[in-house]
């Protein structure tokens, strides 16, 4: 029940029960009907506190009545005992206003009626004691006049002065309130319990009508209903001081956290949940034929990569174990070792899942980074999409489907989890827009610096790839949006190098180990065919599920985990015709831009015009040789373009289904499925892991191999062909292995090469295992593999059953002068000449 009061000094009788109704005076003639301004004050108890207030208000508004019309002032009372209400009442003056509901209920219930009985074209809230000045007013009204419906008038942005402070406890507590009102209900908005906000008149009725929280917070819920509306809310730096005499109890604080907690979770939409779950179900169907039997599947079109991950996590879990350094390694390139560091290794996962992979087995841990993070990927796109762009969660979600899925990041699902795992980019991206908006610089440039920090120990290329594609949106967004450009360029710089600040100390130890530690490596030569031909842009991937041709495909990527472009031709038309009728929103011109530049620099140092003999100089000859992007394979810029067109489309799809002719809507619709219908992937192929050789898996390998020896297989390990690297997981890492596959240097010039450096030997069974040719064995090459054993610190020789066998088995026989012996499923010649007892022989059926 709530009513309001005739201003006399005699109490009002209760009402019967409605909704409140004015008993001003009647209106004088040729008055208008609605105030310019109504300003509403909710009041429990504060008739000390309130005499100062409605003096200040009388005064500054009726001082400048060209400024601010006509205007009313409605003091809601919460059921106060104090004579609050009579204090109202006793100053006859009709333009104040007194309403009251029964009991005390709450700040909520009280602005709730005051604002229902209030008439103004704008709506001032302030609390009783007035911390923030009236005279403040100006600001807040300039934002409204420029199209906002609602300005706060905010503590938490620059340019807001604080006098008096509260108490250390309770500003943190609001602090920590503010805090968690950001990240649940209002995402941007870092003050929304300063009591002094001026809404458009009838968006405020609206909304606090529709408001159910009678505590304090009513707030969070009104600008909640307003932001889902549509509506712009601004927040303006205001004074603000402390005034003692709070009505905020320590329980009151229990209440908000309850209350905005509710709000929180009614504003949850049931897609925000049901999107990262379809997300984790693609995720899932993609590695079906892997994710319920890691340990007993492969991926073929893998090459060696799932090894050598598996390897990576595997290794990275046993120096945890054992306190070593994560940042280098012997067991593998024996006895110079690896540089971790200088390889993707991952230690921004492989270290806290250290416990799992030593539980389960590196395999699995591979298996579970691998979907979950393609899924938490998706997710963190989604997420972003619907903060910056659009309200449709189905535009959402299939903007963040394209941008996680797309066929370049299908084909690098293979067994490339750095450039799969890749949820911290669009939380960087959304660091870099806050910076932008330059409300928390300090905040945001220190999370934006852990954030890279962090993302540099997942993958340092997808980093760069990253700050490349925020490169060239931010200058074509500048171009078109120069003034936004010129106010967000300061506090972006500032950001950024206070973000370098926080990074730097902590990769600078890892860096200066990857660059100048051991096995560190000054460049890499990638295949000759690592750019882009035109059109593999608009061909289909190998792994599209209706239009994929793997003919096509391999003609045109340099392998299977590399087919970095293959957004297909239907694609490429559909955002085309996206960029022509939606060319004057600023977005969608600078993504198109971006995937544009991204594409072009991907066509490497040479542009090859297609179906023709001309070859003009490339953009990537630009950048090529430049520190950072000379370790590059240009093809990968392509990827770049995955989510610039994923965005593209959360716009289409977004505008599509709020278009009004229904045909026009179904047309549009059905030109984005047969775009992306073609893009959709088809499960990776799967088969049976091959078997672990007995002497290996059975530990016999142990009666061979001394301590500080190795185990050397014929051929050695190496990009090609890197089985043995399984073999020594299995074993927990029990003994080293010369050769392997990895990232190492070559020469004096320590150029980067895949792989441990050739020598005499291990050149020699790679030849005689491509070719199946058995070599003429002579002294100086049995001298020679006596040198390169030596080097190894070689135990025992173990050859397997593979293709062309024999011939390497009539190589090593003729290297060593003595046969090999048939021992657990493979050849084996020890090396230490019957120094010691060995396991017998087991004789050949």
């Amino acid at each position: 029940m709530s009513h309001e009061r005739e201003p006399t000094n005699t109490p009002a009788r209760p009402e019967e029960p409605g909704p409140p109704e004015s008993l001003d005076p009647p209106e004088e003639p040729g008055e208008p009907q609605a105030p310019d301004l109504s300003v509403v004050i909710p009041a429990y108890n504060e008739r000390h506190r309130l005499t100062p207030t409605l003096d200040a208000l009388t005064d500054y508004l009726s001082a400048d009545e060209p400024r601010w019309g006509s205007w009313e002032i409605v003091v809601a009372d919460d059921g106060s005992t104090d004579g609050t209400g009579d204090l109202v009442t006793a100053r006859r003056d009709p333009r104040l206003r007194l309403v009251t509901g029964e009991g005390n209920r709450g700040k909520g219930h009280a602005l709730r009626l005051g604002v229902a009985v209030s008439r103004g074209r704008r709506v001032l809230v302030t609390d009783a004691d007035l911390a923030t000045p009236i005279e403040e007013l100006e600001r807040l009204d300039k934002a409204l006049g420029e199209g906002d419906c609602a300005v706060i008038g905010s503590r938490s942005v620059p340019g807001a002065t604080i006098g008096a402070r509260q108490h250390r406890v309770r500003e943190l507590l609001g602090r920590a309130g503010n805090a968690l009102i950001r990240r649940t209900a209002l995402p941007g908005i870092h003050d929304t319990q300063c009591g002094f906000k001026l809404y458009d008149g009838d968006r405020a009725r609206e909304a606090y009508a529709a408001s159910r929280v009678n505590g304090w917070g009513i707030d969070v819920e009104v600008l909640r209903h307003l932001r889902e509306a549509g509506l712009s809310v601004a927040e303006v730096p205001v004074r603000w001081s402390h005034r003692p005499g709070s009505k905020v109890g320590p329980l009151d604080y229990v209440r908000a956290l309850t209350e905005i907690t509710r709000i929180a979770a009614r504003s949850v939409r049931p897609a925000d949940v049901f999107a990262p779950f379809l997300f984790l179900l693609m995720s899932v169907a993609l590695y079906s034929g892997r994710f319920f039997d890691p340990a007993g599947r492969y991926l073929p079109d893998s090459l060696r990569d799932q090894n050598q991950w598996e390897w990576f996590f595997a290794v990275t879990a046993d120096n945890v174990a054992h306190f070593r350094n994560p940042l280098f390694t012997d067991l593998q390139g024996f006895p110079d070792g690896v540089n971790l560091m200088a390889n993707t290794v991952m230690l921004g996962l492989s270290v806290p899942l250290a416990p799992l992979t030593l539980a389960a087995g590196p395999a699995l841990t591979l298996s579970l980074v691998m979907t979950l993070g393609l899924a938490a990927t998706a997710a963190a796109w989604y997420w972003l999409i619907v903060k910056y762009l659009v309200r449709s969660r189905v535009a959402a979600f299939l903007g963040a489907a394209l941008a996680a899925f797309a066929p370049p990041m299908v084909s690098h699902a293979h067994a490339h989890p750095n450039f799969v795992v890749l949820f911290m980019v669009p939380l960087i991206i959304d660091r870099a827009l806050r910076l932008c908006a330059g409300t928390r610089v300090v905040r945001d440039g220190v999370v934006l610096g852990l954030m890279a920090a962090y993302q540099v120990f997942l993958g340092e290329e997808p980093l760069l790839l990253t700050a490349l594609g925020m490169l060239l949106f931010a200058a074509a967004y500048a171009v078109l949006r120069r003034d936004a450009a010129r106010a967000a360029w300061r506090p972006l710089l500032r950001g950024v190098l206070i973000g370098a600040a926080v990074c730097l100390p902590l990769i600078v130890y890892p860096l200066v180990w990857q660059f100048a530690g051991p096995q560190s490596y000054t460049d890499i030569e990638h295949n000759p065919r690592s750019f882009n031909s035109p059109l593999a842009l608009l061909s289909f991937a190998e792994r599209s599920w209706l239009a994929g041709d793997a003919g096509t495909a391999k003609a045109l990527a340099f392998n299977t985990t590399e087919q970095n472009a293959f957004y297909g031709w239907p694609l490429a038309l559909l955002a085309l015709a996206i960029v022509v009728l939606l060319r004057k929103r600023a977005p969608v011109t600078a993504l198109a831009f971006t995937a544009v530049a991204a594409a072009f620099l991907s066509l490497g140092r040479e542009f090859r015009i297609p179906l023709t003999g001309v070859v003009l100089p490339g953009p990537w000859e630009l950048l090529a040789d430049k520190p950072l992007f000379e370790a590059v394979i240009e093809s990968r810029v392509a990827m770049i373009c995955a989510p610039a067109l994923g965005l593209l489309l959360a716009v289409a799809v977004d505008r599509l289904l709020a278009v009004r002719p229904p045909a026009t809507r179904y047309a549009g619709l059905l030109a984005v499925a047969l775009a992306l219908l073609p893009l959709v992937p088809a499960p990776l192929r799967a088969v049976d892991r091959a078997e672990v050789p007995p002497f290996i898996a059975e530990g016999t390998w142990a009666s061979y191999v001394r301590e500080g020896e190795s185990l050397v297989p014929v051929p050695l390990p190496d990009p090609s062909d890197a089985d043995a690297l399984h073999w020594q997981t299995e074993t927990g890492f029990g003994f080293a292995l010369p050769g392997g596959y990895f990232n190492g240097p070559y020469g004096d010039e320590r150029v980067g090469i895949y792989g441990a450096e050739p020598r005499f030997t291990s050149n020699l069974l790679r030849e005689v295992r491509n070719t199946g040719e058995i070599p003429p064995v002579n002294d100086s090459w049995r001298e020679q593999a006596r040198v390169d054993l030596a080097y190894w610190k070689a135990g025992v020789l173990v050859l397997a059953p593979q293709p062309n066998d024999s011939a390497l088995r009539a190589t090593v026989e003729k290297l060593l002068g003595e046969s090999g012996k048939w021992v657990g499923g493979v050849w084996v010649w020890d090396l230490h000449e019957g120094t010691r007892p060995r396991a017998a022989p087991i004789t050949l059926p």
